[in-house]
């Protein structure tokens, strides 16, 4: 059984088709990147598992259980987080306050204020942030809000976790660092999809990559098939 898996999913804007009859999944466990020029397609399908969109036509199954059409909350309280490509933190609320609030619409429903709290700290410690646990999040550098991002998702205890391009605008240091976070939330049991455009990161924490292009897949496999792709390295990789 996958955790997570799609059968012609589809979503069109007007004429035009953002995600195009793709059928994908993700084993229990496996970091599984996406990649693809800027227009591909990959923030959309998160956006369809997540349920900001609706597939049509197209099916999201999640440990078997059909997912099309609930809203985000039953989407999250189901175990499927995310982060997002543009940060979006609660910007006036200081970083501990932040990830309280995924500790309180997550999975555990009933928790109470002082467990949300003692999870908040403790994860704030797990991501590198307890010094700034007081800190209005806006106060944060990119790299600490992306983190913060990653703390508020992991708050809602997800067995799934999207992470829509973690590394953009990071420095090389604040890159590798950011790698051994992901292999750090790996060894927890949490299964990862990705998108990524720092290609370092990609092959390294990596199982396997899906390749999107206008909306379509174009390729599948380990790193390694697709760094030898030939319609790969012309679309995307280059030489």
């Amino acid at each position: 059984m996958y955790i997570l898996e799609g059968e012609g999913v589809s979503k069109y804007f007007g004429g035009l088709a953002a995600v195009d009859n793709v059928d994908f999944h993700v084993d229990q466990g496996e970091v599984v990147g996406l990649i693809g020029p800027n227009g591909a397609g990959k923030t959309t399908l998160f956006n369809l598992i997540s349920a900001t969109y609706t597939p049509k036509p197209g099916i999201i199954r999640f440990k078997d259980k059909n997912i099309t059409g609930k809203k985000p909350y039953q989407i999250c309280r189901m175990g499927i987080a995310r982060t997002f490509q543009m940060v979006k933190i609660f910007a006036n609320l200081p970083v501990v306050e932040n990830v309280r609030v995924g500790a309180f619409f997550g999975k555990s429903t009933h928790v109470s204020s002082a467990n949300a709290t003692r999870e908040s700290l403790e994860l704030l410690e797990y991501v590198g942030l307890s010094q700034v646990a007081n800190t209005p999040a806006r106060d944060l550098t990119l790299a600490n809000q992306k983190r913060l991002e990653v703390a508020r998702a992991l708050a809602t205890k997800p067995e799934l976790l999207l992470l829509d391009e973690l590394m953009a605008g990071l420095n090389q240091t604040e890159v590798a660092e950011e790698m051994q976070l992901i292999s750090s939330i790996r060894t927890k049991g949490i299964t990862i999809v990705m998108i990524e455009h720092v290609m370092k990161a990609i092959m390294s924490v990596c199982d396997r990559i899906i390749v999107l292009h206008h909306g379509k897949k174009i390729a599948e496999g380990t790193p390694q098939e697709i760094t030898h792709s030939e319609k790969v390295i012309e679309v995307y990789l280059g030489e």
